[in-house]
């Protein structure tokens, strides 16, 4: 756990407005008004054009180690009279990855700026590699403002991945570059966003087309398909993330999730009185104290042949806000627990993305959704609670909370659902990062398949996890004296103790793993594919995990 006192159990670290909701008489939180509210994302159209296809005023190329250039960019600098070496030379540009040099104006060409990228050796990059490419390209396109741009996704000693893999995969890199959550600005650079007519238009400063020069662009297009549709789902989970928790609470989570409807996703709403009567006391005892309601989510998609196959299972905990209860964080950084939903919103990414693209498997995806508030009915610590799956909880610190919420949901999938495996994802400790850092997320499992198939999977998408222990002393230090288990396990170890209770509503014949994402959801460092507060990470793995080891089969 990490250590800011002993109200920092979970993850680490204002008030919130309310107001009255006149259809049920739970309250809620205001709206916001629309006329303040930009879209989240300008959108981004990616286009797939041939190489020899006229280039947009301003055009990124790519160029390898040493200065490699593929054939399109040797034309390129054959009609330029050798302009883009020579400038390559007098800036001593190499081609390294993740540099770039930019030539304004170059001489016989039909474009006013031309970047050049450097890829590094090409045949070493992976396929995740040519993402941050991607994104990597579109930042050096964007530097300036620019509402239209080309990208020639042709490179030089490729190695064994495809020329459309390639393509593809840059496409994807800069989509995911492009995010950003605008929504409540109201002015940016002394552009209001106004069209003058009462319509918005873009920012002045924002791409509105991406076209991507390749050399077949229909394989290209046909490759990016699935890769727009796990961008959709990240770019669902960063808006999550993203908002704030007066406009985001447990009923608002859940009427979102609703509306996702519209994807082909079936979702079901499960209410507070549900909630009660299904018996998800562990649950509910965290958002007691808060005046809103809590909600569970359910979302299943049908893709499998058979829609009794067995379906995956994914869970996410969704604690909109977390102000740590009773046992209250300090004040600095608890505005950043409006992210505390990091795991929730990855599920309900990974969701959006398996029904965008159609995956012949069958899924499930569910949230618990509640608010963590101190109050005159909020639970104590060492208040005793029954879980759903009958085993009595001790709750010795209220800012270990989420782990709470993910006993009942846990138990409620594996009862109802019978999936094939479980896996649970959510912003469950601060010891993960002091353990890890905030580049890599803890994996616990107690299935070594399960385990190295989601490794695989962190490899090739890079998002990274490192395999952290669930040894029987870490189970046996939850033991209670009052009750069955105990919500905290002590100063040290704290992210395994947390997996080690986790582990006590894991049925003994499911294969279940364990995502502690605290360091990669929210604030977590940027990259060339993310310069958002929210990351939508655990979208992309868990897409590739289902695509490599479950889908095959089904086609």
């Amino acid at each position: 756990m990490l250590e800011h006192g002993p109200a920092c159990a979970e993850t680490p670290c204002g008030s919130v407005a309310s107001a009255a909701r006149p259809d049920d008489g739970h309250p809620a939180s205001p709206t916001f008004p629309e006329e303040h509210q930009q879209d989240m994302t300008t959108p981004l159209e990616i286009v797939f054009a041939r190489l020899d296809a006229a280039h947009e005023p301003a055009c990124a190329v790519l160029v390898g180690h040493d200065l490699a250039l593929s054939p399109a960019v040797q034309s390129l600098n054959g009609r330029s009279g050798g302009q883009l070496i020579k400038a390559a030379e007098a800036a001593e540009f190499k081609g390294k990855q993740k540099t770039s040099i930019e030539i304004l104006a170059p001489q016989k060409l039909d474009v006013q700026r031309l970047v050049l990228v450097g890829t590094g050796k090409a045949a070493d990059q992976e396929e995740s590699d040519w993402a941050t490419t991607g994104g990597y390209a579109l930042g050096q396109i964007t530097a300036r403002k620019v509402s239209e741009a080309s990208l020639v996704a042709e490179v030089a000693n490729a190695g064994g991945i495809k020329p459309e893999v390639i393509a593809a995969n840059l496409a994807f890199g800069a989509l995911l570059r492009h995010y950003a959550f605008r929504k409540y600005l109201t002015k940016k650079n002394g552009d209001d966003g106004s069209a003058g007519n009462g319509e918005q238009k873009p920012p002045a400063d924002r791409l509105t087309k991406l076209v991507v020069h390749c050399a077949d662009p229909e394989k290209a297009k046909a490759a990016f398909e699935a890769r727009r549709a796990v961008a959709d789902g990240i770019y669902v989970a960063r808006d999550l993330v993203n908002e704030p928790a007066n406009i985001l609470g447990p009923v608002e989570f859940a009427e979102r999730v609703k509306a996702l409807e519209h994807t082909g996703l079936e979702v079901e709403i499960l209410d507070d009185a549900a909630l009660k009567e299904i018996g998800m006391n562990t649950l509910l005892s965290v958002a007691q104290g808060s005046a809103r309601p809590a909600r569970v989510a359910i979302m299943q998609w049908h893709g499998a042949k058979s829609k009794r196959a067995k379906p995956l299972a994914f869970v996410g905990k969704g604690v909109v806000f977390d102000t740590g209860g009773i046992s209250i964080k300090p004040a600095a950084g608890m505005e950043d627990m409006k992210g505390d939903m990091g795991g929730a919103a990855a599920v309900v990414g990974v969701m959006v993305a398996l029904a965008a693209r159609k995956a012949p498997v069958n899924a499930i995806g569910i949230i618990g959704l509640v608010e963590n508030m101190p109050s005159g009915t909020a639970t104590r610590p060492g208040d005793i609670v029954v879980s759903l799956s009958g085993q009595t909880v001790e709750n010795l610190n209220t800012d270990a909370e989420g782990r709470l919420v993910l006993a009942d949901v846990l138990w409620y999938v594996q009862d109802r659902f019978k999936p094939r495996f479980v896996i649970d994802l959510a912003t469950l400790t601060g010891a993960i990062m002091v353990a890890l850092g905030k580049n890599f997320a803890g994996l616990f499992a107690n299935d070594d398949k399960l385990a190295d198939q989601l490794i695989a999977a962190s490899k090739a998408t890079g998002e990274k996890v490192w395999r952290m222990p669930l040894d029987k002393s870490y189970d046996r230090m939850m033991d209670s004296k009052n009750a069955d288990v105990k919500n905290m396990g002590g100063r040290w170890g704290g992210a395994c103790t947390a997996a080690a209770f986790l582990k006590r509503f894991i049925k003994e014949d499911v294969a279940w793993a364990h995502l502690d994402i605290a360091g990669t959801a929210m604030d977590a460092p940027k990259s060339e594919i993310n310069t958002s507060w929210g990351s939508g990470w655990g979208v992309q793995l868990l897409d590739r995990f289902v695509a490599e080891n479950f889908e095959k089969a089904e086609k």
